[in-house]
């Protein structure tokens, strides 16, 4: 894997906002290339002034989504029959794919979104959506949802770090944790303050 990342980063150097979105398109698509690579990576290309954010933004949500879509058709038109038959060739590994359709067993629709910013998950969620035969609409938005925030923070996270952006690589479980635990507490104080101004319009009325 050590090998392969240094390919990588010269593929992202030389080939600037296509190489982001063509392995984020990889990474969704099920193939195990570290998301905190790639946009950890074009973070530092943004802070050396060889991309802009937007434009790092657009290539990794872009990549993203049309790997998502991929995984999501095969997991609809093959069936998790043919994910276990054929996966291994793409280095598809079964415990991976069993951990994600746990989350959607679970969450249903709800967990294409928040397993978006979570390790292994984020990568093989896709697969359960398809055997399921989720609306694609909804997918589709879930995935956007669950997707722009966590490339935007990795993005941020690299840029920020500057020459240090490969302590995404050691941290990068970690961070997903973190992210998901401020998500829930920014939404939880959200919800405290909307209740709290209802009950104040009630009791004036």
């Amino acid at each position: 894997m050590e090998q392969l990342s240094e390919v990588f980063l010269e593929f992202i150097a030389s080939w600037g906002y296509f190489a982001v979105a063509l392995l984020m398109a990889m990474e969704n698509a099920c193939i195990p290339i570290p998301s905190e690579l790639i946009l950890g990576f074009a973070g530092y290309l943004v802070f050396a002034g060889q991309m802009t954010f937007g434009g790092a933004l657009a290539a990794g949500m872009i990549g993203g989504m049309a790997g998502s879509v991929f995984a999501y058709v095969v997991g609809h038109k093959g069936g998790r029959s043919f994910v276990d038959r054929y996966g291994h060739y793409f280095f598809v590994k079964k415990s991976h794919v069993d951990i994600a359709q746990r989350w959607f067993d679970k969450y249903g629709i709800k967990a294409v979104f928040f397993s978006r910013m979570l390790p292994v998950i984020r990568t093989f969620i896709s697969l359960p959506a398809g055997f399921a035969h989720v609306n694609m609409k909804s997918f589709l938005v879930m995935t956007f949802a669950g997707s722009l925030p966590w490339t935007a923070l990795i993005l941020f996270a690299g840029m920020m770090l500057g020459e240090s952006w490969k302590i995404l690589m050691e941290v990068g479980h970690e961070a997903s944790l973190l992210f998901i635990f401020a998500c829930l507490g920014i939404g939880v104080f959200l919800y405290w303050r909307y209740r709290k101004k209802t009950a104040r319009k009630r009791a004036l009325h």
